[in-house]
């Protein structure tokens, strides 16, 4: 029998299996003068796990560097190369540790978010009372009340939703479970919405309308709303709404959320956990208002000495 440092059992990975890598992975750099050239010659056989080492990842990354990708842009390629190093380990396989790779450090993220009078303009862009329009506002209004990322909004069913109780259960990333609350402006909008679509059967919530005013007559004729339909969605009711200057997505719906509940007293540890975030490192990103907020609480707290 192999010892596992050479073979996990059902994975079929071995120190000598052959990966397939960028050429920039497989020889690193023999001088600078190489390097500057960018000419990085892939080998004639393919490299093994036992090839993998921190030379070579550091021409990976120069490599990546070279590329004018942003360091966040850098950083999901490193990732993705350490979240496979720790598959390895945890199947037992000896390779490089994934404790190894480092991220690039990068600066502080820039939220675009929605306030005042361009989020009024923006929630009640959807005009009319076709099923289409009922929809929409629906979508708008509950990416705002509840923070949800676009895919949990396309993977919500309609026995998911407890209108009346105002709160409901939502599957986010890394299969995690959080509770999500509406607001009376999102239940209402939702009720409206659920009651035009009273005939169609598609279990999913948000669905695609067909174009035609009998559209309704064919219950069956309705499909799941992806996340890229919602995002040209929330593209065009920005634009008409007249806002400008702001790349607006369903993200920025949810960084509106995360910001009005900062602005109106909530911890950053409530907010952590009602955008699902796993780290509160993530949630940080919003100290444009937590900073503003803390600046204050100090001017009137902490008096100098008379």
């Amino acid at each position: 029998m192999k010892p596992r440092t050479e073979r996990s059992s059902g994975t079929g990975v071995s120190r000598e299996t052959p990966l397939e890598v960028s050429p920039a992975l497989a020889r690193p750099r023999e001088s600078a003068g190489r390097a500057a050239s960018n000419e990085v010659e892939p080998p004639v056989e393919k490299p093994t796990l036992s090839d993998l080492t921190e030379e070579k990842v550091r021409a990976f990354r120069v490599w990546l560097n070279r590329k004018s990708l942003s360091k966040q842009t850098q950083n999901y390629h490193v990732i993705a190369l350490r979240m496979f190093l720790k598959f390895l380990a945890h199947k037992g396989i000896d390779a490089l540790s994934a404790e190894r790779l480092e991220l690039a450090k990068t600066g502080a993220r820039e939220v675009d978010f929605l306030e005042g009078e361009d989020l009024e303009r923006m929630l009640s862009a959807p005009k009319g009372n076709d099923l289409r329009a009922l929809r929409d506002r629906a979508i708008l209004e509950t990416l705002f009340s509840t923070g949800m990322r676009v895919s949990e909004l396309c993977a919500l069913d309609i026995d998911h939703i407890n209108i009346e109780k105002g709160e409901f259960a939502v599957r986010g990333k890394g299969d995690k479970i959080r509770p999500v609350f509406l607001s009376y402006h999102s239940r209402e909008t939702i009720r409206d919405y659920m009651n035009a679509r009273a005939v169609i059967v598609e279990k999913a919530l948000f669905v695609r309308v067909p174009r035609g005013k009998n559209s309704l007559n064919n219950g069956n004729n309705f499909t799941r709303l992806t996340p890229r339909s919602v995002q040209r969605l929330v593209q065009h009711y920005a634009q008409k709404a007249g806002i400008v200057g702001k790349h607006v997505s369903p993200h920025t719906l949810r960084h509106s959320f995360a910001t009005d509940l900062l602005r109106n007293g909530a911890d950053l540890r409530s907010v952590q956990e009602m955008l699902g975030h796993s780290s509160i490192t993530t949630t940080q990103i919003y100290t444009h208002v937590t900073n503003p907020q803390l600046k204050k609480v100090h001017e009137k707290f902490h008096k100098d000495p008379e």
